[in-house]
């Protein structure tokens, strides 16, 4: 499998302490902060004494095996291009127009997957549009969505539906690419919007067949004490402040099918600001997911809800009679959606999990398939 590049994206410095002291957020991102480039890079490239039976891949390998235009991409924020050997931050896919694209283009094309394999790289035609900040989705000129474009294709056989969301992603390399790697494609992953690299993990994530939600920060009851960032959609803002905010997430990356919260349990409960977000996502065909927090929002446009979140108790024991319970709600009522953060137990289990659930007469479906309109 080529190799993908990840981009470089400054992230705009946010309150690492409130951010940190979320649960959904975990440990992983001071780690990514002070060690992530170099242990990403000795978990890739192995020990850089040449012990201990890793498989090495030097930076001119990576080259080689990078797909067309990726060395006319680099973008380097100071300076000529040089060589590094971290290979995670050389470039930033640019996000150029692509010809034809945007409100004025022709009518987007149709959007295609290999069965279980890669989905179509982002961003497509059509679906986009320049903004502030970076493309911005839009519905397409035929009147399809991006919610639409963007998610997983899915076919139903009849048995129960079972699908799962997995958080919390982009802030911790190894736990990222751990759950692109080794999660099974109909598993929905979101990340979070101050990630740096975000295009890259998302291009990633979608070349292994996931497709990818982006967590909006939402004002928690207990803000300012856990800060979700200086991006967080608050809920006495008006809605033009909303719409602001909300236009700099949507334009930090593509090829996301909607969005899911982190955080909000203030904001969502309350109904102007949620109608503020929903109004923008419903005009932008966007679909919204979200953990449990909002389970009686609607919004005219494509929802679902997670029943429950897997590790509230992190073990192995603990996540698995939680799945089971999605199992017994699926067999309940056609269909269930559970949500879970990227820690390694998490990660192993739900792999595990994957690996058999179907042989138990479900089937393992994106998060796009359990959306309706409401």
């Amino acid at each position: 499998m080529a190799n993908i590049a990840l981009p470089q994206i400054k992230a705009p410095a946010i309150n690492l302490g409130g951010l940190l002291k979320s649960p959904f957020v975990g440990v992983g991102a001071a780690a990514v902060l002070f060690v992530g480039a170099a242990f990403a890079l000795l978990q890739m490239l192995g020990p850089l004494d040449g012990g201990g039976g890793h498989a090495r891949q030097s930076l001119d390998e990576v080259l080689r095996a990078a797909p067309p235009g990726w060395r006319e991409a680099l973008k380097p924020l100071h300076g000529p291009a040089t060589p590094q050997p971290d290979v995670l931050r050389l470039s930033e896919r640019p996000l150029a127009p692509m010809a034809g694209a945007g409100f004025n283009g022709p009518a987007s094309p149709p959007v295609r997957s290999l069965a279980g394999g890669a989905l179509p790289p982002a961003p497509i035609a059509g679906f986009f549009a320049p903004g502030p900040g970076g493309p911005l989705p839009i519905i397409a000129q035929d009147g399809r969505t991006p919610a639409q474009a963007y998610a997983r294709p899915f076919t139903s056989n009849g048995r129960p539906k079972i699908g799962l969301v997995v958080g919390g992603l982009g802030l911790n390399a190894r736990a990222t690419r751990q759950a692109i790697e080794t999660l099974r494609p109909e598993i929905t992953l979101s990340f979070v919007v101050y990630a740096e690299g975000l295009q890259g993990w998302i291009d990633m994530a979608r070349a292994h067949g996931h497709e990818v939600l982006l967590e909006a920060p939402l004002e928690p009851l207990d803000y300012p004490d856990n800060d979700p960032g200086p991006y967080t959609l608050m809920t006495d803002a008006s809605p033009p402040e909303t719409v602001k905010k909300l236009e700099w997430i949507l334009s930090r990356a593509t090829g996301y099918f909607g969005l899911t919260n982190y955080l909000g349990s203030r904001f969502l409960a309350d109904d102007r600001a949620y109608e503020a977000l929903a109004s923008s996502l419903r005009a932008r065909g966007l679909a919204f997911v979200d953990d449990g927090s909002a389970v009686r929002r609607g919004g005219n446009l494509p929802r679902a809800t997670a029943e429950r979140v897997i590790d509230d108790q992190l073990s192995a024991g603990a996540i698995d009679q939680q799945l089971l319970a999605l199992e017994a709600g699926a067999l309940q009522r056609g269909q269930a959606l559970g949500s879970g953060f990227a820690y390694p137990v998490t990660l192993e289990t739900v792999a595990r999990w994957a690996g058999e659930v179907e042989q138990r007469g479900y089937q393992l479906a994106p998060a796009s398939a359990l959306t309706t309109r409401q």
